[in-house]
């Protein structure tokens, strides 16, 4: 007679009376899940490990020390199995079949009444896997299916946007330094269930394709601005769209407060009542040098590493650094968006007291394909600039970690210029 399948069923067991029988790994293992559903746990067992007797002693389950006696499931929901003894376990499932309790025997699934299937979590939802085929079961590849599912929820690749539930609202999102893998998790599942992406030219560009045909890409660059500013326009953007009861993704490179005005825009929605979330993303200040090979601290050569703004020259009356004092620091300065004013930056630094023969690094188009490092010193990196033709988007690193690691990879493109 062919098998039937099993039936998937969620059980409800908040504060109801859940038996477990044993005091071992399996149980170390299934607890956990069985606290999260709130049932009222009896543990029967001489003996636990000593996580699970941590949980009797914070007073998650109540802990009966003795073996397993007639009668102990008798006003049982829902039953665990897990002792070593297999008589013991034959008995207690007799009983949970005559008292009609779904049992779960981890010695013998073929006689039990129920099945634990492989189970995650993501955003309310909870996954669980059954094999169907009793003789074919296989744990493993069980367990693969539901972590295959549970990672797709959460990084966006297996989109299932939420209907009922879903709050109209914006999300400013940190991308990463360039490459699509350096997204957060949440910052990618928020993109593949929104309605609008309004996106910057830094951002991780490649996961817009993967993006569904309905959704309305925006690129941040091309907003028509009016009589508006630019970063204006993008506030009415973001605000029109959530309005029209949307989902909005303000898509951004790097970190949205890493002069990102990640702030700007986060004050905008705040005024006109929009619902914002702010995901924060990996920094290309941290990670591009990172990975160029270059870390920005390192024991006995740097303890500090300072962020700059390069955007401004230190002569220009609109810059808010206090480019002395920099020039002045032992440790680590990353300078973004600095590309074209790198030379005046440099001669401010070693006017004040920085030496001309400090390492300096550029990494452009850093974590994509297409990245490149650049190595000069403060005397020679603006010729270097001009002749290597360094373009925006560039990280510049400057201080002794340059040296710290291997040379570059001679990578076409790359070059290691003379000091």
């Amino acid at each position: 007679m062919a098998e039937h399948p099993a039936y998937p069923v969620g059980l409800r067991l908040a504060g109801r009376r859940v038996v477990v029988l044993g005091g071992g790994q399996v149980a170390q293992r299934r607890l956990p899940a069985l606290i999260a559903a709130g049932g009222d746990i009896l543990l029967v067992s001489p003996e636990a490990t000593p996580s699970v007797e941590a949980m009797a002693d914070a007073g998650e389950i109540t802990w009966q020390r003795r073996r397993y006696t007639e009668g102990d499931l008798a006003d049982a929901w829902y039953a665990l199995i897990a002792t070593g003894d297999d008589e013991a376990n034959t008995r207690a499932s007799a009983e949970a079949e005559r008292h009609r309790v779904w049992c779960v025997r981890s010695d013998d699934a073929d006689r039990a009444t129920a099945w634990t299937p492989a189970t995650g979590h993501s955003e309310g939802v909870t996954v669980a896997v059954l094999t169907t085929d009793a003789k074919g079961r296989d744990p493993r590849r069980t367990a693969a299916i539901r972590d295959a599912v549970v990672e797709g929820l959460r990084d966006g690749t297996l989109v299932a946007p939420h209907h009922r539930t879903r709050t109209p609202g914006v999300a400013l999102v940190g991308g990463g330094p360039g490459d699509p893998d350096l997204i957060t998790v949440r910052g990618r599942r928020l993109l593949a269930e929104a309605d609008v992406v309004i996106a910057d030219r830094l951002g991780p560009r490649d996961l817009l394709a993967e993006l569904p045909p309905h959704v309305e890409v925006i690129d941040a660059a091309k907003i028509p601005y009016g009589r508006f500013m630019a970063q204006e326009a993008i506030n009415n953007a973001l605000i029109e769209h959530a309005r029209q009861g949307k989902s909005v993704v303000r898509l951004k490179g790097g970190d949205p407060y890493v002069f990102g005005r990640g702030m700007e825009e986060l004050q905008a929605l705040a005024e006109a009542g929009i619902p914002c979330t702010v995901v924060p993303g990996i920094s290309s200040s941290i990670s591009v040098p990172g990975a160029a090979g270059i870390p920005v601290t390192h024991r006995g050569v740097a303890h500090e590493f300072t962020v700059v703004s390069g955007h401004v020259a230190p002569d220009d009356e609109r810059s808010l650094a206090d480019w002395p004092s920099l020039a002045k620091l032992t440790g680590t300065l990353v300078v973004l968006m600095g590309v074209d004013k790198i030379g005046r930056i440099a001669e401010t630094l070693v006017a004040h007291g920085r030496s001309p023969d400090t390492p300096v690094a550029l990494v452009q188009e850093g974590t994509t394909a297409a990245q490149r490092r650049v190595d000069a010193t403060l005397a020679t990196v603006a010729e270097t600039v001009r002749a290597e033709e360094v373009r925006p988007p560039a990280v510049i690193v400057i201080g002794e970690v340059v040296n710290v690691g291997p040379p570059p990879a001679r990578a076409p493109g790359s070059s290691r210029a003379s000091r």
